[in-house]
């Protein structure tokens, strides 16, 4: 028997697992939370924009959760050896840039900088450069609007870019330290396969294509006077960039002596190309033209591929139409939303509504399945933390309407579920009014197997069946099928993505059913979702709200 292994790296955690090549069977998991702030994450309490990981706790968590997963398979399993393991793939959040010295070290490693959150990992959801983003954004519709075309129209603070120009301007210290700036998941693998020396380090294509403006239509990188006039001391970052990415199917390197001895694997291991978590989690899941998989957890991300031998349209306000970022061979779409499950940690553990041990996720699902649709009078923008898809706009912020004197929380909790489900119904509706299909909808994530209320309101709000991913990890199995990949025949390996997929991907028995009684109401109050979404969500956007309340209690008082 033959294995691979996938590495994790989320937002408040690293996984890793052990999976048969043959049948996609977990042999072995472990979980890592990383240690440096509040849940793994370097938070400000003046700035609710900021947040950032330190890369110490990447290291930690990836020795500790493989010498576990390895003594764990050697207990489960007497047969089992780590000499058959014949690959490995790692994927991260993103953009997740880590400012890195000369020799690849990231400033945070230094003492100089190792309690300087502008020296550590800027986390995806650090919004602190919204106003680079709009500066970026602005000059590219001037100068290049095909960068925005493939990007969905606006360059977001989540980005590359716009973290490194922040940086530049509140910390130049930090700034001038920099070498150049690294992906978390292309640090992960340059560490893995000693190609951590910038001018080694290879570049994958979602992270460069998604975040980084990377395209072949334009010779990959964006242009160096677009950079630099931005700020001219852009330059010598630009001379950093790696003219070449690649996608998941290719070799990055091997394992190292270093690597080998601190994580008890041989040394010689391919490991594969990197890429986000989501877009290996979309792997894991088994996606497919016609099939798109959500990834809910803290933040949802909504997947999609379309062949790439076939023309696609510009598709306005996804994060990006990207050539092999997902599935070699086809276009990667990818969108989300900035805050899913954040929402309802912000209302359990901020607000603690009825006390810290009545406001429970547990005790206010249970109450809220007990309330029909449009029952609570309440509708909600999930916006909390800003918009990423459609209108790509991280300074909108959240809203709840319909609260009255007798409003209870898990009235609430259901309504910033629902809020949730109608952003996705619109991105949807997004990538159907561009010509993408979407037959299929396969969901993964800790959400997606612990609420059952939450993916029956998916079902009902959409119209859609529900499907759920088979593994608990779908980004780490992803990681384990990139592993599969790039090692040969010969070891036990797969030639394709697709081949590896279909013998290691599976959905549950479970599925969720729209039900139509509960579907017919939640396509009025979507319409009137959509009529805040408009009229908060697009500046130019004119219309009267003065309906929405009382067409709520309509609904109420209907149900």
């Amino acid at each position: 028997m033959k294995y691979s292994i996938g590495l994790d790296y989320g937002t408040n955690s690293v996984r890793c697992l052990i999976v048969d090549v043959e049948t996609g069977q977990e042999l072995a998991t472990s979980v890592f939370e990383f240690e440096t702030g509040q849940a793994g994450i370097v938070l400000d309490p003046a700035d609710h924009n900021l947040a950032r990981q330190h890369p110490a706790d990447y290291l930690k968590g990836l020795e500790v959760t493989v010498k576990a997963v390895v003594n764990q398979a050697q207990n489960n399993s007497p047969n089992f050896s780590p000499d058959d393991i014949i690959g490995i793939g790692v994927d991260a959040t993103g953009s997740t840039p880590i400012p890195v010295d000369k020799t690849g070290t990231p400033l945070a490693l230094l003492d100089e900088f190792k309690d300087n959150p502008n020296a550590m990992a800027w986390l995806w959801k650090d919004h602190t450069s919204f106003a680079e983003a709009d500066e970026i954004t602005q000059l590219a519709a001037r100068e290049h609007p095909e960068y925005l075309a493939k990007c969905g129209g606006t360059y977001s603070s989540e980005w590359l870019f716009s973290k490194i120009l922040h940086c530049l301007r509140v910390d130049p210290k930090v700034f001038d330290a920099a070498f150049t700036w690294v992906e978390h998941c292309d640090w992960m693998t340059a560490v893995l396969t000693g190609t951590d020396q910038p001018h080694q380090i290879k570049r994958c294509r979602c992270a460069a294509g998604h975040k980084a403006m990377f395209n072949s239509n334009w010779g990959g990188n964006p242009a160096r006077d677009f950079l630099t006039k931005l700020d001219p001391k852009l330059e010598p970052f630009y001379k950093t960039l790696s003219r070449d990415t690649f996608p998941i199917d290719t070799k990055a390197g091997e394992l190292t002596q270093t690597w080998s001895d601190k994580l008890g694997l041989p040394a010689g291991i391919p490991v594969a190309m990197s890429a986000f978590d989501a877009h290996l989690g979309a792997v894991g899941s088994g996606i497919a033209p016609g099939k798109m998989v959500q990834i809910i957890g803290t933040s949802s991300c909504h997947m999609v591929v379309f062949p790439n031998d076939t023309d696609l349209p510009d598709i306005l306000g996804i994060c990006g139409i990207v050539d092999g970022s997902i599935l070699p061979g086809h276009f990667g779409i990818e969108s989300g939303q900035s805050a899913t499950g954040d929402i309802f940690n912000w209302f359990v553990n901020y607000i603690q509504p009825g006390g810290p041990q009545a406001g429970t996720h547990e005790s206010l699902t249970e109450k809220a399945a007990q309330l029909k649709p449009g029952q609570s009078g309440l509708l909600g923008l999930d916006w909390n933390n800003g918009n990423r898809s459609i209108l790509a706009d991280q300074r909108l912020t959240g809203l709840l309407i319909g609260q009255t004197l007798h409003t209870r929380p898990e009235e609430i909790y259901r309504a910033l579920i629902e809020a949730t489900v109608f952003g996705t119904l619109t991105i949807i509706k997004r990538l159907e009014e561009y010509g993408i299909s979407v037959h299929e909808i396969i969901n993964c994530g800790g959400i997606t197997e612990k609420n059952a209320l939450l993916m029956q309101i998916y079902a009902d709000v959409t119209g859609r069946e529900m499907k759920i991913s088979r593994s608990s990890q779908t980004c780490a199995l992803g990681g384990a099928i990139a592993g599969a990949v790039v090692a040969s025949k010969n070891a036990g390996g797969y030639d394709t993505v697709n081949n590896a997929q279909q013998a290691m991907c599976a959905v549950r028995d479970i599925s969720y059913q729209p039900i139509a009684e509960n579907h017919k109401i939640y396509q009025q109050l979507y319409g009137l979702y959509k009529q805040l979404h408009d009229s908060f969500g697009l500046a130019d956007h004119q219309s009267s709200l003065g309906n929405v309340m009382k067409q709520l209690l309509d609904i109420k008082a209907a149900v």
